[in-house]
């Protein structure tokens, strides 16, 4: 299977194992180094980046579902995104690079419509390829989800959903339908 197709089909999987919806967001955090069989940050290529963006991102435009897009840490795992996910963000002046920001993120500011950065989002679910910690642009509380589709060329893929919080203490009742 190529890169595009195996990000595409994560893509999909995360979609429906969450229940993400139109409007809301997939954040993913993706090392071209880990895909390509290299260390982290060892081997960043362009190439791989816009075939697995690509791949992610025709699935979730067509879901209506926004993509975030974390940046490498010397960008301090920023976001890059559409300014219509983000309308109430502060905006920050980046342009990714592949070696300062990643080539997943370079591929995203490059592709999307009116790309912004922003230095935080509270994602609804996310794809991290190749250990990239996605974890701290997740809503609280977030859930580890076991995809089948867990790799992307030599990359292991992660993914997690979110779920609101329970609160109440043991009088409370929950709605079974949120968990």
């Amino acid at each position: 299977m190529e890169l595009k197709e195996q990000a595409a089909a994560a893509a999909r999987e995360i979609i429906e194992v969450s229940g993400i919806q139109r409007g809301q967001m997939l954040v993913v955090g993706c090392s071209t180094s880990e895909i390509s069989g290299h260390k982290i940050g060892t081997d960043s290529s362009p190439s791989t980046a816009k075939e697995v963006f690509d791949g992610i991102y025709s699935v979730v435009k067509e879901k209506g579902i926004y993509l975030a897009c974390q940046c490498c840490e010397h960008l301090n795992r920023a976001i890059i995104t559409e300014r219509a996910a983000v309308p109430f963000s502060d905006i920050v002046n980046v342009v990714p690079q592949p070696k300062a920001g990643g080539s997943f993120a370079t591929a995203a500011y490059a592709a999307f419509e009116d790309p912004v950065a922003v230095e935080e989002i509270r994602a609804d679910a996310g794809l991290d390829i190749g250990f990239t910690m996605i974890g701290m642009h997740l809503k609280k509380v977030a859930v580890p989800v076991r995809l089948q589709n867990n790799k992307i060329g030599e990359a292991t893929v992660l993914a997690a959903r979110v779920r609101p919080k329970f609160i109440g203490g043991e009088r409370a009742h929950y709605d079974a339908s949120l968990e």
